[in-house]
């Protein structure tokens, strides 16, 4: 069972970003964290990298069932989406699949909230 789903689009790398982040909004998600690891690379580790940002999306009504049923899920919060670019306009889009983060909690009171986050990020991969 894979932990991600993704598709390939052809955009360059800032316009891909500003698409994901917009196809999360429609979705309910906002954008909390953005992770720049090309420029912490550089910036760390003096070595370059390709264009690689790790969005943290947030849905607010589903975060907050999830936490009123397990109180340090927190830890798996926010689901992460990573846009990647392969090679120039080759962007490769993944998101978290948050029924298999799940499995880890062990609650069943999270699965409901998972199936459908999960479905809305389906949604916004497939909208891409």
């Amino acid at each position: 069972m894979s932990y991600y789903f993704s598709t390939i689009i052809e955009l360059p790398f800032d316009q891909a970003v500003t698409r994901v982040t917009e196809e999360l909004k429609k979705e309910g998600f906002g954008v909390l964290t953005e992770i720049d690891v090309k420029a912490t690379m550089k910036k760390k580790l003096d070595v370059d990298f390709r264009n690689y940002k790790i969005l943290g999306a947030c849905n607010p009504p589903f975060a907050y069932q999830a936490l009123q049923a397990e109180d340090k899920i927190g830890l798996m919060l926010p689901c992460n989406v990573l846009v990647q670019e392969h090679a120039p306009g080759k962007i490769e889009v993944s998101a978290v699949d948050p029924l298999v983060s799940m499995q880890a909690v062990k609650n069943p009171r999270l699965g409901g909230v998972a199936a459908e986050v999960q479905s809305k990020l389906k949604k916004v991969i497939a909208s891409l």
